[in-house]
């Protein structure tokens, strides 16, 4: 198999382009510096491209070994015929190699091996090529009670599974009948009798079933954890029908006719007992495993493309914040940070019950903003949050001329990091409940430099991300913060470790290294200092020093994300222009009034150039939005205070295929079903809204009791339509013809309870 050429016909682009990227990727490139710095190499490549070519990469050339492997295991039984190399070179996924190699398996002593042992192996051929013999009168010449071969009979079972096997491990069959199971196969759930109370939140499932195929992947995860739970139990199934089809293409592969020939009726048992003991059960293990691989895929995207949205939100920049990390009984506790996050001060306030220190908390506040500046305040979502708000809400109503901002955000995670090393290490004699504050007044200047201080895991915007390939999911994650981190570029002055071990080319342990040369030496003042750091060679340069920013350096370029070994086309410009850098820079009428292909050579070609251009009008720009805030109508605090109708200003935190949970200020986020997300069909919640979004909705149905609320941003629609079928083409696609099917639009989906909540475990 050519490789490269798979992979460039799966992405539609020039084996060239591929060919090229592989040698980058071979030789230690990273994708983010792949994707800015060689566009000329690779054709222009985008970075979702390139982790799409980096992950079939990966999967192509484990199926090569595992190839290689099989063809020198079966070259050593001497059973490798020119056919059979030719088939297995040709396939092209596991499971079509797995099939050819079957037959040929070294395996444990089957009952089939021991058959062929005592000789029965001329018995099952000739019954098979010829029905007309008397299956019993044949089976007599082949009585060896030496062989434990006593009977007739057992001299026939012993043909019968020899037959078994050797129809169980034709690949071609075995890949018909795989195809066929999957296309009409029913997926079953019921409860484990006895568990129906302890298993109430997987009450949908009690008694369910579906076309295995059609599953969506939040639903079959959550079957898979009901099963590995131990409260359902799950088997595939098939209709009367379609097992007698299953059947007849078993006896069709092998010439099988019921022509009422002696041996006809036992042939064809021998076929169905085929189904029923060796392929059904092999199949109904594999299709299960293709159903949780997918959902494992799609919740691991859905988790990627939410954690990629919150990292590049808006940040609210280099401004002094106070964090709130509200609390009742233990108070709250606060913190204030300058503008490059560290700590001026912390204290404790007790607004709330059972010490009620409203004013004197007020009082606190705003002494600490007036003594510091303050112009941001972050209160965390969690427990008081609402409380906490109202008490930021009467002080900016008390002190308007301080003008402060608020917001809420979210504080998943925050626990993490506050008991990690690195903030044990950055903050030793610091209480851990105040590293929450720190983290959560930090995550509102920036959160990408916060968040990747935390395991992508505990930030809480996945879909059953315990459930899925952690090996796999913490693959991918790294593989967003890295592509955002290097989108937006890095302070190699002020940024943390962790957030320098997400730079391309940069690892936990030279990311170390240049903090402790910056304390050692003092601010960098060029790029070209970055050589002097420890294990910082020359190849980990070239990836890294294009994200990498010096601002207020010796050189201005240092700033942007012009990489230092095109500085020569800047000067190129320059010259060309009689004009300084810092006369250029910026200047949006001279740059666009250049011809980007005056400056190409045999080094830097028009992409390049052009890259230099956009940069030098607008050097170090950030790609993350404006920075916007939500404002929580007031007076609804808790879910009591909703009713049915109201509109309400929100933020999305959550994404899933099903649709989006909404953070509407009431400490319960409510859902806003992929029916109810807009005015027409959409197949992806994801082509409406994304984490971090400020969005208007309507309320349509509230639980108090179970803690559920319903949401549409379709702010026409009626409360009173809310838990009815609708009309919407989305909600007509939901609906299923069988009665036991979810019914996902209501509240009372134990699903949607589970993945309401933010930390991703329940």
């Amino acid at each position: 198999m050519n490789i490269n050429q798979k992979i460039a016909d799966e992405l539609n682009v020039s084996i060239q382009q591929i060919d090229a990227a592989v040698q980058l990727l071979d030789a230690g490139a990273t994708v983010p510096f792949i994707s800015r710095y060689r566009k000329e190499v690779t054709g222009g490549l985008t970075d979702t491209q390139l982790r799409e070519l980096e992950e079939r990469l990966h999967y192509l050339r484990e199926l090569e070994e595992r190839r290689q492997t099989i063809l020198k295991s079966i070259a050593e039984q001497n059973k490798l015929t020119p056919e059979l190399e030719q088939s297995i070179k040709e396939a092209d996924n596991k499971s079509s190699l797995e099939d050819l190699y079957l037959p040929y398996k070294p395996k444990r002593r089957t009952k089939a091996q021991l058959a062929r042992e005592a000789g029965l192996q001329p018995l099952a051929m000739q019954l098979l090529h010829d029905p007309a013999q008397m299956p019993e009168h044949l089976a007599a010449n082949f009585i060896n009670p030496d062989k434990n071969v006593a009977t007739a009979a057992e001299a026939l079972e012993g043909a019968r599974h020899i037959l078994m096997e050797i129809f169980a491990e034709n690949a071609s069959l075995l890949g018909t009948l795989r195809d066929y199971v999957w296309e009409n196969a029913i997926l079953k759930c019921a409860i484990i009798k006895g568990k129906e109370t302890e298993g109430n939140k997987f009450a949908d499932y009690f008694s369910y079933q579906e076309p295995i195929k059609k599953i969506p992947s939040h639903r079959a995860l959550a079957i898979f954890r009901g099963q590995r739970e131990e409260f359902l139990q799950v088997e595939l199934a098939l209709e009367e029908e379609k097992i007698n089809r299953c059947v007849s293409k078993i006896m069709d592969e092998f010439n099988i006719q019921d022509r009422k020939r002696p041996a006809d009726h036992w042939l064809c048992e021998t076929a169905k007992w085929t189904w029923s003991i060796k392929i059904f059960l092999k199949l109904e293990l594999e299709l299960v495993m293709r159903l949780r691989e997918h959902a494992e895929e799609e919740g691991i995207k859905v988790f990627a493309n939410n954690l990629k949205h919150l990292l590049m939100a808006a940040p609210a920049g280099s401004r002094v914040t106070l964090g709130l990390d509200p609390g009742l009984r233990t108070g709250v506790k606060v913190v204030v940070i300058d503008g490059t996050g560290k700590l001026l001060t912390h204290t404790s306030i007790f607004p709330h019950p059972p010490r009620n220190e409203w004013d004197e908390s007020i009082n606190v506040l705003a002494k600490l903003c007036t003594a510091y500046h303050v112009e941001l305040i972050s209160v965390g979502n969690g427990t008081a949050s609402r409380e906490t708000d109202r008490l930021v809400i009467e002080l900016k109503k008390r002190h308007p001329q301080l003008k402060l901002t608020s917001i809420v955000v979210s504080e998943a995670g925050a626990s993490v990091y506050s008991a990690s090393e690195l903030a044990a290490q950055e903050f030793p004699s610091l209480d851990v409940s105040y590293r929450g504050a720190v983290s959560i007044a930090r995550r509102l200047q920036d959160p990408l430099a916060e968040l990747v201080k935390i395991e992508p895991k505990s930030i809480g915007v996945g879909q059953y991300q315990h459930d899925v390939n952690q090996v796999k999911l913490s693959r991918t994650l790294h593989a967003v913060m890295e592509d955002c981190v290097n989108a937006v570029g890095v302070d190699v002055n002020t940024a943390s470790a962790p957030l320098l071990a997400c730079v391309a080319g940069l690892n936990e342990s030279v990311a170390k290294n240049i903090i402790a040369y910056r304390d050692t030496h003092g601010a960098f003042r060029n790029r070209l200092e970055l050589k002097k750091v420890p294990r910082l060679g020359d190849k980990a340069f070239e990836q890294a020093a294009g994200f990498l920013r010096i601002m207020n350096g010796d050189n201005p370029l240092d700033a942007s994300a012009v990489h230092p070994e095109a500085y020569s086309v800047v000067e190129r410009i320059l010259s060309h222009q009689k004009q300084t850098l810092r006369e250029v820079m910026g200047n949006t009428r001279l740059i666009k009034s250049l011809n980007a292909s005056q400056f190409t050579d045999e080094h830097f070609g028009l992409p390049t150039v052009r890259d230099i251009l956009h940069e030098l009008e607008k050097p170090g720009r950030d790609p993350r939005p404006e920075f916007k805030t939500a404002a929580f109508k007031e007076g609804i605090e808790t879910i009591s205070d909703l009713r049915s109708g109201m509109i309400l200003e929100g933020v999305v935190t959550n994404v899933s295929n099903f649709g989006a949970f909404v953070d509407i200020g009431v400490h319960q986020d409510g859902l806003v079903h992929i029916s109810m997300l807009a005015d027409r069909f959409i197949k992806d919640p994801h082509e409406v809204v994304k984490v971090g979004d400020i969005v208007k909705v309507k309320v349509l149905e509230i639980d108090v009791q179970r803690k559920r609320i319903q949401l549409s941003m379709r702010l026409s629609e009626t409360p009173s339509a809310a838990g009815k079928p609708s009309s919407h083409p989305a909600s007509v696609r939901m609906r299923n013809k069988q009665e036991n099917k979810p019914a996902e639009t209501t509240l009372g989906n134990a699903l949607l309870a589970a993945l309401k909540n933010k930390n991703g475990n329940k």
